[in-house]
């Protein structure tokens, strides 16, 4: 059944008339009345009753009206709607944040911004560590993802968007002597018993940290691990350690534990936005290009 015979059809039900119908339609009347024909047959029901003066519809014919003008409805929206995804306005964006990007002024924004742009693309977000997104964008099974980049090579199908660049805090508990001061530098953190991220929960700042204790002439002394940054906040304020994090999470206020500033020039992270080089839908620019707009207004 082809969507002009409905049109066809309606035309004809509304004006009950053919050489109206004909007119509106902007055809020969004996074609409307081949095509008519043509669809009763198909659906294998009378639709309309015809004389020299009049034409009605059938029982058939008024229900088939209804469901006729639903389809047509139906396919006009979604004409409507491929369109839109077309554009950007309507579809799945699915995208991956790290453990630290909530707390960055700049998801929030982000985040905001697009859902008030385009309320219609839902937004399905996944909290993980870098390398397991990274792997999950060469898998097409994320859009996006705001990440942390790692210590080793990014795959070649990968391409960053650098958003912004955070300093490294030490987070120290407060009675520690390294707390009087206002800054701290890597080489004072020799000895210090360290709380780290496990290294196969795949984020970037566990081979960073690795690699500034490295330069700095020492290997980090790690007494425990914990996969989330608050339990690694709530270990230091129990005296157990001390550990290192971008600086976003000093907004976690509690009691016993302290942040202070790395003084080295290299003790700094970078939050991108990563996405598949092949990923040029509008969607994928779309979010891009606000992330980037909200980025430079921070």
């Amino acid at each position: 059944m082809e969507l002009r015979h409905l049109r066809y059809f309606i035309a004809v039900a509304e004006e009950l008339s053919f050489t109206r119908a004909a007119e509106r339609l902007h055809i020969g009347q004996p074609p409307l009345s081949q095509q008519i024909q043509a669809l009763e047959a198909e659906v294998g029901a009378q639709l309309l009753e015809r004389s020299k003066r009049w034409v009605r519809l059938t029982a058939a014919g008024k229900l088939f009206l209804e469901d006729a003008r639903r389809v047509l409805a139906l396919s006009e929206q979604a004409k409507l709607t491929a369109r839109r995804a077309q554009r950007g306005e309507a579809g799945e964006l699915r995208i991956g944040f790290t453990f630290s990007t909530p707390f960055t002024p700049l998801f929030a924004t982000v985040i905001n911004r697009y859902r008030a742009r385009y309320p219609d693309v839902l937004l399905t977000l996944r909290e993980l560590a870098t390398l397991p997104q990274i792997a999950m964008l060469e898998n097409r099974e994320l859009d996006l993802g705001f990440v942390r980049p790692p210590e080793t090579a990014i795959p070649d199908a990968v391409r960053l968007t650098v958003l912004r660049h955070d300093p490294l805090i030490a987070v120290l508990p407060v009675g520690s002597p390294l707390a009087q001061k206002e800054q701290v530098e890597i080489r004072d953190l020799q000895g210090q018993p360290f709380i780290m991220y496990p290294k196969t929960a795949g984020t970037g700042i566990y081979p960073q940290i690795f690699r500034l204790c490295k330069e700095a002439g020492f290997a980090p002394d790690v007494v425990m691990e914990a996969g989330e940054a608050s339990t690694m906040i709530g270990l230091v304020a129990a005296g157990c350690g001390i550990t290192v994090l971008p600086g976003s999470f000093d907004s976690i206020h509690m009691e016993g534990a302290c942040y202070r500033p790395l003084a080295d020039p290299s003790a700094n992270t970078v939050l991108s936005l990563a996405q598949r080089k092949d990923a040029h839908g509008a969607l994928v620019e779309g979010f891009i290009a606000l992330a980037r707009e909200a980025a430079g207004g921070l």
